[in-house]
């Protein structure tokens, strides 16, 4: 509970937008104190000075805020791939009282930090109750990493890189013809095959059993080729 948190500390209660609830941080006064001590310029090994019995000053509250951010930040990443989520700071307080973001009895998830920087450092804790979690129970209560998930924006901008890299088979197709078991079974080498198609008639390009494009076969130095005229449109119209 917020009762047990020990003073004094720095509490920010911070808002996840998509689920419309809120959670925790405590950060206790030694991490306070040593990173005020680290990012102005606190020499190594010496620990940091701690005055008690006052506020926290304007420029301690901003450094620690600035903190708290960048772990919303890398929290919103970490349940990105679960449920897209804004954890935004709402409010900082140093009362516990005023920091209730649950009923007492409520239930919730703490989750306690240890940060050390140059031998020195202290904690820092997160609360969430049950209520925050609630829009994504289901998706919590998987087995495996992906079971039911939903899109996975990794793997599929990887599918559609790989995609575009893919080596298909082009046939260009000259003429089709229906002939007898019979003809086929008396084909003789040499023989001759007439075709239904002249040098002006169009040609159908196909990938397996899909006509893409229309074209003019021709020539290009000493190799035939073909000129795309048209894209075959498909007819996306379901017959029900």
């Amino acid at each position: 509970t917020v009762v047990a948190v020990k003073v004094p500390a720095i509490l920010a209660v911070h808002r996840a937008v998509e689920w419309d609830n809120f959670g925790l941080f405590t950060v206790d006064s030694n991490l306070i104190y040593s990173i005020v001590d680290v990012l102005l310029g606190g020499r190594r090994g010496t620990a940091a000075m701690r005055i008690e019995g006052r506020p926290y000053t304007t420029i301690e509250r901003s450094l620690v805020e600035r903190m708290i951010e960048v772990v919303l930040e890398d929290m919103s990443a970490a349940f990105e791939p679960l449920s897209p989520v804004t954890f935004r700071l709402d409010r900082m307080e140093t009362n516990p009282r005023f920091a209730a973001i649950a009923r007492p009895a409520n239930a919730a998830i703490l989750v306690r930090l240890r940060i050390d920087m140059e031998d020195r450092g202290g904690r820092i804790e997160l609360v969430l109750p049950y209520a925050t979690l609630e829009p994504i129970r289901e998706l919590l209560l998987q087995m495996f990493m992906g079971e039911k998930f939903g899109r996975d924006s990794i793997w599929e901008n990887h599918l559609a890189t790989e995609l575009w890299h893919t080596e298909i088979p082009i046939e260009a197709v000259l003429d089709e013809q229906a002939m007898s078991l019979h003809e086929v079974m008396n084909f003789k080498v040499g023989q001759t095959l007439l075709l239904n198609s002249g040098p002006d008639s169009s040609i159908n390009m196909r990938c397996g059993t899909v006509n893409l494009l229309n074209g003019h076969i021709g020539r290009m130095g000493s190799k035939l080729a073909v000129r795309i005229s048209n894209e075959i449109k498909k007819n996306t119209n379901a017959n029900f």
